[in-house]
């Protein structure tokens, strides 16, 4: 549940080594009995693989710890992505850890718009989420066309590829493309339209069914909804982060870490400065779940 904690709105400035030390005010280690469990959810187009680091850092820290595929990925690549799919499997891995264990969801790009939906409508036993690479909406109408051209990829030839690839390619050159457009391409993954059977990287399907499952909603408003504490932790380069302070002003006890120097992959761009923050992150959620008095959570669920 979310409780009357002051915010924590911090940005790391940008310095010649990332710092990983973000918020030096906050307490090193948990006095929990439990440290709070973590789900790990990835983006679109890769796989649970791109947790390794993290997966080991916070197993190290005594957490209990799963990665999951979402459908369309990794393990479930023969499946049709879908946000009650996704939803379902959330909830597994959640189920599977010991009752009474507090979980933390760890989402990034296409895994934090899922767990900021999930915390939204399933908080039972969730001790809050972190949100990564996210802090922007893939809605409106830029989305929708991304999503017509992305679905031609599959259908058209290597020029088609080449014409889309151009919008990544503006992407990484900085240069300026509607924002709805900006954000829908960073949203799509590594990898490049020109390549789209790149080993390891699902069909271009996967992007098309993302896509329409985010189309229309609002991961502001699945902030709002959320009823659980909420850690944002972007990449300083990433094009997803564009909406930062609206996230902020929509829930005010939202914490905002920034990474200098890492784009939007940021726990693999930033390993070690990543995980520094998801360890303060989950010191802070347990903290409050410690804190918090146990039937205020099925009231706000209710």
């Amino acid at each position: 549940m979310r409780n009357s904690q002051p915010a924590l709105r911090v940005t790391a400035v940008p310095s010649a080594t990332p710092s990983i030390d973000l918020l030096p005010g906050l307490a090193q280690a948990s006095s929990a009995e439990h440290p709070a469990a973590v789900v790990f959810v990835h983006g679109v187009r890769t796989s649970n693989a791109i947790w390794g680091r993290q997966l080991a850092h916070v197993r190290e820290a005594g957490h209990l710890a799963v990665a999951v595929d979402l459908p369309g990925h990794g393990e479930r690549s023969d499946e049709r992505f879908t946000l009650a799919r996704a939803f379902e499997i959330v909830d597994d891995a959640v189920a599977s850890f010991p009752e009474g264990v507090p979980v933390v969801v760890v989402g990034m790009s296409l895994g934090g718009y899922t767990s900021l939906a999930y915390a939204a409508s399933h908080p039972e036993r969730l001790a809050g989420v972190v949100a990564c690479a996210c802090s922007a909406d893939p809605r409106g109408k830029p989305v929708a066309l991304f999503r017509e051209a992305a679905a031609l990829v599959d259908a058209a030839g290597s020029a088609t590829r080449r014409t889309l690839g151009r919008v990544q390619d503006a992407l990484r050159a900085g240069r300026s493309v509607p924002g709805g457009a900006r954000a829908s391409a960073q949203l799509t993954g590594p990898g490049t339209f020109a390549d789209p059977q790149r080993p390891g990287r699902p069909a271009w399907q996967v992007v098309t069914d993302v896509l329409h499952e985010l189309a229309g909603r609002s991961s502001r408003a699945d902030l709002r909804a959320a009823k659980v504490p909420v850690w944002l932790i972007n990449g300083q380069r990433d094009h997803l982060r564009l909406d930062e302070k609206r996230y902020l002003d929509t829930a005010p006890d939202t914490a905002l870490v920034v990474v200098p120097r890492a784009g939007h992959d940021v726990n693999l761009d930033a390993p070690d400065a990543f995980n520094a923050a998801l360890s303060r992150a989950l010191v802070d959620l347990t903290s409050r779940w410690t804190t918090a008095p146990r039937g205020a959570l099925a009231g706000a669920a209710a």
